[in-house]
């Protein structure tokens, strides 16, 4: 009989049945398991709802509730998500594209585990060096001293010798009779080079003499044994016993004299781990973590950073020479004292007082900083001011130039400096977390490691390198492994995540990942699928919400959710591969993909002229900044753009931004190193960061509260004829005010219920069952909808419901209709802030700029990587809400990396060529026609074939 063909089990797929959370319309499909899977569509198409909210959800409740009740207690409650069923889902693992963590001990060593399996690898093999001679430090045993006197021929005479000591509480008579009580009658005196032996009576009966200063000057040892070599077991026995001896005796030394005819050799031998007469502390784990007082820096208790004086702030331009007032605490009349004490002793210390600060080299820093006999400086300056309290100049001088810096004492690494003791090939570990991932990857990969170290380290050796490789491949190598978490994008987070999933090389795993792309220039990309194609292929499934086209080509299957977005979406438009999605006829997305519908280049680009004036960034430096000056025209979209790490977001957030705000009189957070900026400063009145920060970290707070659509709403059903009857006022319909909010949960809808040792039980209240408002309130209706019902609409729905006449209702429709227009249709007029992504967060702050805009107040507005999250529909909309606030006279300034946007904008700065510190340069200023006319940018190798074939 033929063979029949074997059946797909269920356990082959994840079945989902009847999804039906947020927008869900009872969604059902067949997820394959162990492959590359790719959920896209336009945002609020029901993308996160399926993955995150469904998905990932079940299989976290299913984790948590395979756990003993004793465990369960320290995990939060996670409700069961609303589906029929899901069968065959595996343990779930979401790497979301949110920053972990605020923790400022935490780094992005030890959150990929590299810097555990470093601190091990130096407490296996690291070797301590005196800093005084720069000898190893070593403590020997028993057996050491034995084989090295079994080096010598047999026959040869040796002495073992215990040094003395002689305590400041005893007389030389004293230490010499307990000596002699002991058993020992004899000790050697040893001046330079010549020697004597010594019988204790002799000195006891005042036949010898020993001065103070003899036992000060001299060294004298006890006379422990006297032998000759040989290999046989007696002897060897007795020559460890006596080395037994003479470490007690000597304190844990002990010195073989080996008789020569020629010359005596003396070999000193310790069991401390001592060297240059002073002891170190043996290598353990503990010695290398931070986080451990063992290990931790006793000045800034391992936070490597303290509240000192600020480099940067006492030297803002580090261009200028001490003579040009580079260290401005110096400046002014009084102050000049102390410049002037440096310029006059400077040919004597042969301090160069013409060149510029950042020309110095770090010991005449050093000098600048501490001072020496001939001059006080910086440092000492500020302890004169310290001294001064009761002066309130000198509290203003030290509150001015304090700051977060550097710690002196570990130079921002966070160790004790008797750890840079310790190294291996050479290098203490300090240096090693301050190299980039690139290159710490090279220098591991060509480690010189004796056979031994090699045998012991073999397996921590294999998950350092295997991690620095995943960093890598995942467009991290400019990162260093002491940079803090809490600075890391989103997407460098979730990358980072990613590659410490793969390090731990879990297997049977359901990986969900969100938009793994952003931030990560298209040339890095192609090395992100590989690392998520290696995530599958080891035995995992892999779920990624993406929308980027060369991620969708290389999934196994992708999932289009659609039609369109909010109430219009949740349904499964598309399910197969690529070369089947693009014949799909009622995907958005596979009309992008195949071109029937397309994001248009301009016909007419705004062009970069000397009518609409510039500001001008001069010398900028800061981080991996190369002395660079960059021109940003004003009333044009520029984009600045480069690889992963090139230093834009040091040049546009920590430069340009903080810089102008002072310009503008705004407070500002410290600006980074630059020399000056210069430029049409009149043909602007702001400037506005429009950054992906949550808008409102409260319930409380949503989108149509941000945009002030709430208080017209409010208005109108306080104009409703049952608000009359009742007496309500605009109030009554605000959560945030007593009156007409439920006074059982205070407008949240909801009731925390702390549990002490348990995780926090959130409950819908009873009250009002989660309306947030009083029976009577809810009773006001307009149109049938009371407001709840009002809150619970999308954006796009309002819009269609509040299409009357009424001046209200055009006032709240045109509100809404902005938020509509930056691609926010789907979602509700009452959804919590701190439930929005951060390109959401982003788009509202975009479109509140859109509603309250006024023409008289031009403004330069900054945007970091607005395409997250977004479809390529949802970035065409996006490009038309930049265009209406170019058309008001407004400059845009954007970070950004996709290619729909590069290729749209006016005028392109990119910064590279590479990321860390390769980058920092200026590859190309101009338009997108000529970047792809420059061979050494990335940006416009991969923009060239999208502009060719339009």
């Amino acid at each position: 009989m033929p063979k029949s063909k074997a059946k797909t089990t269920t356990s082959d797929f994840i079945e989902i049945k009847n999804a039906k959370i947020h927008n869900l319309k009872k969604v059902s499909l067949n997820i394959p398991r162990d492959k590359f899977v790719v959920i896209t569509g336009l945002s609020g198409s029901g993308k996160s709802s399926l993955a995150f909210n469904t998905l990932y959800a079940e299989g976290q409740r299913r984790y948590i509730e395979s756990l003993s009740s004793y465990a369960r207690q320290f995990l939060g409650k996670i409700k069961k998500p609303e589906v029929d069923y899901i069968k065959g889902i595996p343990p779930a693992i979401a790497i979301e594209q949110k920053v972990n963590t605020k923790n400022s001990r935490s780094t992005v060593g030890t959150s990929t585990e590299i810097y555990d399996y470093l601190k091990l690898f130096y407490a296996r093999i690291g070797n301590t060096f005196s800093p005084i001679s720069g000898k190893k430090v070593v403590k020997h045993s028993i057996t050491d001293v034995v084989n090295f006197a079994l080096k010598h021929p047999n026959g040869t005479k040796i002495m073992i010798l215990a040094p003395i000591d002689f305590p400041k509480e005893r007389t030389i008579i004293q230490q010499l009779t307990i000596i002699s009580q002991q058993g020992y009658t004899r000790i050697e005196k040893k001046t330079g080079t010549e020697s004597k032996l010594i019988k204790i009576q002799d000195i006891l009966s005042e036949k010898e003499k020993i001065t103070k200063t003899s036992a000060k000057k001299d060294k004298f040892f006890i006379i422990v044994d006297r032998i000759k070599v040989s290999d046989n077991e007696d002897n060897i026995s007795r020559i460890g016993d006596s080395v037994a001896t003479s470490f007690f005796e000597g304190k844990g030394k002990t010195v073989l004299k080996i008789i020569n005819e020629n010359e005596d050799i003396y070999q000193e031998f310790s069991n401390k781990f001592e060297a240059d007469g002073t002891e170190f502390e043996e290598p353990t784990v503990h010695t290398f973590n931070f986080n451990n007082p063992i290990g931790a820096c006793k000045l800034c208790g391992g936070f490597g950073k303290i509240i000192g004086i600020s480099e940067k702030l006492v030297v803002p331009n580090q261009k200028l020479s001490i003579f040009q007032d580079a260290v401005a605490c110096w400046r002014g009349e009084k102050m000049q004292y102390y410049k002037n004490q440096l310029i006059e002793v400077s040919e004597k210390i042969n301090f160069p007082i013409h060149k510029p600060y950042n020309k110095l080299s770090d010991s005449q820093k050093e000098l600048l900083w501490n001072g020496n006999k001939d001059f006080e400086g910086i440092n000492t300056f500020f302890k004169i001011l310290e001294s001064k309290p009761h002066k309130i100049q000198s509290r203003i001088i030290l509150a001015r130039y304090r700051g977060k810096t550097d710690c002196p004492d570990c130079k921002g690494t966070r160790l004790k400096k008797e750890t840079s003791y310790i190294k291996i090939a050479g290098r203490p570990i300090q240096d090693l977390v301050l190299m980039q991932i690139g290159d710490l990857k090279e220098y591991f990969k060509n480690i010189k490691l004796s056979d031994y170290e090699k045998e012991v380290t073999k397996r921590i050796l294999i998950e350092i390198n295997s991690r620095l490789e995943f960093l890598c491949n995942v467009g991290l190598s400019y990162l260093t492994l002491n940079r803090l978490s809490s600075t890391l994008s989103g997407g460098e987070s979730q990358r980072i995540n990613l590659a410490t999933s793969i390090g731990s090389s879990l297997v049977g795993a359901l990986y969900i990942l969100d938009e793994p792309t952003i931030g990560l220039h298209s040339r890095d990309c192609n090395r992100l699928i590989k690392v998520l194609r290696k995530l599958q292929e080891i035995g995992n499934s892999v779920v990624v919400v993406e929308h980027d086209e060369d991620v969708m080509r290389e999934a196994d299957q992708i999932i289009d959710m659609g039609p369109l977005a909010g109430s219009h979406g949740g349904e499964v438009v598309f399910q197969g591969n690529r070369d089947q999605l693009v014949k799909a006829k009622n995907s958005l997305t596979a009309k992008y993909l195949t071109g029937e519908e397309k994001i248009a280049i301009p016909k007419n680009r705004r062009k970069n002229s000397k009518l609409n004036g510039k500001i001008e960034i001069i010398g900028a430096t800061h981080n991996n900044l190369k002395d660079i000056n960059v021109s940003f025209p004003l009333k044009i979209m520029t984009v600045v753009t480069g690889v992963s790490g090139s230093g834009k977001s040091s040049l546009v957030g920590d430069i340009l931004f903080p810089a102008l705000q002072r310009k503008y009189d705004i407070y500002s957070s410290q600006v980074g190193s630059f020399e000056e900026i210069k430029g049409d400063f009149n043909k602007l009145r702001n400037v506005e960061f429009v950054d992906q920060n949550p808008i409102g970290r409260s319930s409380r707070s949503n989108p149509v509260t941000y945009i002030k659509a709430y208080d017209e709403i409010r208005k109108l059903f306080s104009q409703q004829q049952a608000s009359k009857i009742n007496g309500f006022q605009p109030a009554h319909f605000s959560f945030n005010i007593d009156g007409g909010r439920c006074d059982e949960c205070q407008g949240d809808g909801t009731i925390t219920i702390e549990m002490q040792f348990m995780a926090d039980v959130v409950l819908t209240c009873e009250s009002c069952n989660g309306k947030r408002f009083k029976e009577d309130v809810l009773e006001v209706k307009f149109k049938n909808k009371n407001i709840y019902d009002i809150l619970e609409l999308t954006v796009d729905d309002a819009i269609e419901f509040f299409g009357g006449e009424q001046t209200l209702e055009r006032k709240i429709k045109q509100k809404l209709q902005v938020l509509s227009d930056v691609g926010l249709g789907y979602v509700k007029l009452g959804q919590a802030s701190n439930s929005l992504s951060g390109g959401e967060s982003q788009r509202i702050k975009l479109a509140s700029f859109l509603i309250h805009d006024k023409k008289d107040k031009p403004t330069m507005f900054i945007f970091d990587e607005p395409t997250t999250g977004l479809h390529f529909h949802d970035i065409k909309k996006l490009l038309a809400a930049f265009n209406a606030l170019l058309e008001n006279g407004h400059t845009i300034i954007i970070i950004e990396h996709n290619l729909e946007i590069i290729k749209n904008a006016d005028w392109i700065i990119d910064i590279g060529a590479e990321g860390g510190a390769d980058g920092g340069n200026i590859v190309f200023e101009g338009t997108p026609e000529e970047l792809i006319k420059c061979e050494e940018s990335y940006t416009g190798h991969f923009l060239k074939p999208i502009l060719e074939n339009i």
